[in-house]
């Protein structure tokens, strides 16, 4: 009887341990916050912050997961991207998942109709009011008080012609550097136009924020039908759009419903359309179906123009006379060599220095005054490279930046590359993002073998010094 009820509890021990081993690797649960923070590091800081942060974890079965999302959108825009590689991420957690379910956690909530009006029209306002708060024209950049030079007259001209018959150049594309103009023909076609039309002016960047404030807030109605009422939509800097494919899924629909109803478009970018890199092929097409016009780098003459025009209006402005000699506008009109604004700064730190010291300034007062903003290092960017070798090696940047593997595009590629490595501060994944997309170890097999083609072969060492030369010499 004893040796009986000793067996029996052995036997049941030995059941109960196995029963916990089968618990323990079949149907543990899930890390939430851990998987959260994979999904963060695998899909990066800007798809998981506006995709994969608000998803939740509803119900966890031995085979599939239900996630909570907050909209049908979001559960489309998930399942049609990024469903499959959360699958393998959440495989890695637990072997025996094998599907994933959404379910809609806040579309359906019941509110009362009273409650349901004051939501819908405090939403209308609050983008209404933040959009025309922050992007509000600026009256003193109109086309009275822009500087007419050969570098700036074919878009002034069409800046013009475009308040004259909206439509018939549409959309109007203007681009160039940075501080050449662009924001200021922009606004002058706004406060040209506002009058007798419904003006947007927003920037891209202000764009995508209210964007993705209407997600979270479950509100995509009202944000599609504020930015689609314009009769001319104006925006700013569309390079920033680069990457964000959810934000250029919208701006496509938005750009497309503005055309299909006469809106007359007006776009500014710091290149032309097809060198736009990280952008869809379909939005570099749409962009391109207009007049699209350059601002080039001013000439000597316009900068000095430029100089005496502001010069004026600081007179005018303020009621004080400014003396600065020809010579030394020319001089600073000289070495201002990048953009406007540059040029700008500089003639405020003279006109400051004038006032200080109360003297007019001389020639070899201005150079010790700007001896720090003339002997500036130049700076090296991924786009001057870009555009340096693909010059250099006499193909287009765009076979350079393609998917082709052949010898006369792969080799200047992987210089581009090396060289990003070497004479910029950029990561490794950001420098393989700037050449279409490829991964880091893309750009780390690109570094080796131009490190090993420099030690060993005379033909490359020499490229490289060229190159560089021309670099730094801009």
């Amino acid at each position: 009887m004893l040796f009986r009820l000793i067996y029996f509890f052995i036997m049941t021990n030995k059941s109960i341990n196995q029963k916990n081993i089968f618990v323990s690797e079949e149907e543990k649960t899930l890390n939430w916050p851990e998987l959260q923070s994979t999904l963060k590091k695998n899909f990066g800081e800007e798809i998981y912050s506006s995709w994969l942060k608000n998803i939740t974890l509803e119900k966890e079965f031995n085979d599939y997961l239900v996630l909570g999302v907050p909209t049908r959108f979001f559960r489309d825009w998930i399942v049609s991207r990024y469903l499959d590689k959360i699958l393998e991420i959440v495989k890695e957690f637990k072997l025996s998942l094998s599907r994933i379910e959404f379910k809609i956690i806040e579309e359906h909530k019941p509110v009362k109709n009273d409650q349901f009006k004051i939501d819908d029209f405090t939403k209308v306002s609050e983008i209404k009011d933040s959009i025309l708060n922050y992007n509000r024209l600026n009256s003193n950049l109109s086309f009275t008080n822009f500087v007419q030079g050969t570098s700036n007259e074919v878009a002034l001209s069409y800046s013009k012609k475009v308040c004259e018959h909206t439509s018939r150049y549409n959309p109007l594309y203007i681009y160039g550097g940075v501080g050449l103009g662009k924001t200021h023909l922009l606004n002058a076609i706004g406060l040209k136009l506002q009058d007798e039309n419904e003006v947007m002016f927003i920037s891209a960047e202000r764009f995508m924020y209210h964007f993705i404030k209407s997600i979270k807030k479950n509100d995509m109605v009202n944000f599609k039908d504020f930015f689609r009422k314009s009769s001319v939509f104006i925006i700013d800097d569309v390079q920033f759009l680069r990457g964000k494919e959810s934000l250029q899924e919208e701006f496509f629909h938005t750009f497309n419903s503005l055309l299909e109803k006469g809106s007359q478009i007006i776009v500014s970018a710091d290149r032309p359309p097809m060198k736009l890199d990280r952008v869809q092929e379909r939005i570099k097409s749409r962009l391109s179906g207009g007049l699209i016009v350059d601002i080039d780098v001013p000439d000597l003459e316009l900068k000095k123009n430029i100089v005496k025009r502001k010069i004026n209006d600081i007179q005018t402005q303020f009621k004080e006379n400014i003396n600065i000699s020809d010579e030394v506008i020319h001089y600073i009109s000289s070495e201002a060599k990048t953009n406007i604004r540059e040029l700008l700064g500089v003639l405020n730190r003279i006109i400051a220095f004038g006032r200080i010291h109360k003297r007019v300034l001389n020639i070899n007062d201005c150079r010790n005054i700007l001896k720090d903003v003339f002997n500036q290092i130049n700076v090296i960017t991924i786009d001057k490279i870009q555009n340096a070798v693909s010059n250099y090696f006499n193909i287009s940047l765009t076979d350079m930046l393609s998917q082709r593997r052949s010898r006369p595009l792969a080799r200047p590629r992987q210089v581009a590359m090396y060289l990003s490595k070497k004479m910029t501060t950029r990561s490794l994944p950001e420098i393989g993002r700037r050449f279409a997309n490829r991964d880091h170890t893309t750009v780390i097999h690109a570094v080796k073998t131009i490190t090993k083609l420099s030690e060993s072969d005379e033909e490359m060492k020499k490229n490289l010094i060229q190159i560089k030369g021309l670099l730094l010499e801009n």
